[in-house]
């Protein structure tokens, strides 16, 4: 295995990146997620290549779900590869059962998250790709998401006040890093899982992608491409409703929200809603559905005693005085 590589189109591509959407800032001491497969190796030799440039520190950490039966294997060729680039290694091994990849990941990104905070690192890199964007897309499209879930994987987000995830690799699709790996001579620990299809990620990708692809050759670049847009329309749409929620607030308190009707009626649809799924996600017990959403937002052209269907955890909306009324738990019944 080289030790040391050329510098290649994808070391420019990466580095004009970091540089252009200032990802990952001189300096930093920075954790890099790698479970040995194509793509987080690709990641860690790129940013290992390109630290005299930027001065980071950087550290590789290793989480073992336990799935397979080379799962301690895998954890120990990654420490070697660690040991072998001389950065420092973290390694977790989780002690109870995790049944779904909602539950493997949620623990992936507590463990790593502790692992940055109790060694000062400010940021957690991820190996995620083009390819994964697409599919993310893909994924919660079927599931009934909207704008926001359309666009979930984005180029960073924080996962406490002081750590930043990044991931770097959004415009590099994993065709490229396969290519990457076999020209630096890196060896790729194959995950069996990735073939399971029980998983409906892997059904998208081994399945869904292929058949897409007999309609658009493109179809991975152009779905990675939609995030990409949709991530800037999310963030401009919910600028303005957070600013269109301070317009229309007029009290707030533990048990109730009150919602000026007529500031809410000047606004678009679009807006209107998210105001009311920002209200309904501080109210509610559990995430507000599209339907939730919906009985509330009928409410803003409603006349004085209007009032929506029990919402979860005993919530209920109410019209009164021009404005929505928002209790935590069921109000009696307004007249007139």
């Amino acid at each position: 295995m080289a030790k040391c590589s050329n510098w290649s189109l994808l070391h420019a591509k990466i580095h004009r990146i970091l540089r252009s959407r200032c990802l990952l800032p001189r300096y930093q001491r920075i954790l890099v997620a790698v479970s040995g497969g194509q793509d987080s190796l690709c990641l860690a030799k790129l940013l290992l290549d390109l630290q005299p440039k930027w001065e980071w520190h950087l550290g590789i950490a290793h989480c073992n779900h336990q799935w397979r039966s080379d799962a301690a294997a895998n954890a120990t060729y990654v420490s070697q590869l660690a040991q072998w680039w001389n950065i420092p290694f973290y390694s977790e091994t989780t002690d109870c059962k995790l049944h779904s990849e909602a539950a493997a990941r949620e623990w992936r990104y507590q463990t790593l998250s502790a692992i940055a905070q109790k060694n000062n690192y400010s940021h957690i890199v991820t190996g995620h790709t083009a390819s994964d964007r697409a599919e993310t897309l893909l994924y919660n499209l079927i599931r009934g998401s909207g704008a926001d879930g359309l666009q979930a994987l984005t180029w960073h987000r924080p996962l406490t006040a002081e750590i930043i995830l990044v991931r770097p690799l959004l415009e590099i699709t994993r065709v490229e890093t396969a290519q990457f790996c076999q020209e630096m001579q890196l060896q790729v620990w194959e995950d069996s899982t990735n073939q399971n299809l029980k998983y409906a990620r892997n059904r998208i990708r081994q399945e869904l992608l292929p058949y897409l692809y007999q309609f658009n050759p493109k179809v991975e670049h152009n779905l990675a491409q939609t995030a990409e847009i949709l991530q800037a329309e999310v963030e401009y749409l919910e600028s303005a409703a957070q600013q269109l929620q301070q317009n229309a607030t007029v009290t707030t308190n533990e048990a109730t929200i009150q919602l000026n009707c007529l500031v809410l009626r000047t606004a678009p649809l679009a807006l209107q809603r998210r105001v009311i799924r920002r209200v309904l996600q501080q109210t509610l017990e559990t995430a507000p559905s599209f339907e939730h959403i919906e009985k509330v937002v009928v409410l803003i052209a409603a006349p004085n005693g209007s009032q929506s269907d029990p919402l979860p955890g005993g919530a209920i909306a109410q019209v009164k005085n021009g404005s929505i009324w928002i209790y935590t738990n069921l109000a009696p019944q307004v007249s007139g």
